[in-house]
């Protein structure tokens, strides 16, 4: 499938209950090559499999390859809105555990309640701090941990 790619890396911190390694993977949606360079390239310094997406269709495509244990989401994907994944995300049974955090550029309360009200878990802006993305990665995949799987 042409634009999806899995960039395999270092496994996440994380272990199982065995105390088996598991690596952690997270589908970055972003329509912009350098934005999304840039969040690829960090998420695997932090020791995640990074999988990416430049557009609905493709986000779309990735998941029926690998269900990811989060996504970063750009709200707006060109002419496409990035939100409806998240919307499509949240409306399945077996996928709505996975957090969804936006990446977005648009930093009004008005944005930020949008795309809480699409689905999002959250918001981080560009241009990305980091420090708050790790935290909020950490927060969120911790939290969707607990949640049990879908029978």
């Amino acid at each position: 499938m042409a634009g999806i790619s899995h960039r395999a890396v270092a496994a996440s911190p994380s272990r199982s209950a065995c105390g088996e390694i598991i690596k952690r993977t997270i589908l970055v949606v972003e329509d912009n090559q350098p934005n999304r360079e840039l969040l690829c390239d960090w998420l695997e310094s932090e020791g995640f499999e990074v999988v990416y997406a430049e557009n609905l269709e493709q986000s779309y495509a990735a998941f029926e390859i690998n269900v990811p244990h989060a996504v970063l989401l750009d709200v707006q994907l060109g002419r496409e809105d990035g939100l409806s994944l998240a919307r499509w995300i949240k409306q399945r049974q077996g996928l709505r555990h996975i957090p969804v955090i936006a990446v977005t550029a648009q930093a009004m309360a008005a944005d930020q309640e949008r795309v809480l009200q699409a689905g999002c878990d959250a918001c981080i802006f560009k241009p990305v701090n980091f420090k708050s993305l790790r935290q909020q990665l950490e927060l969120s995949l911790n939290h969707a941990a607990r949640i049990p799987s879908p029978a």
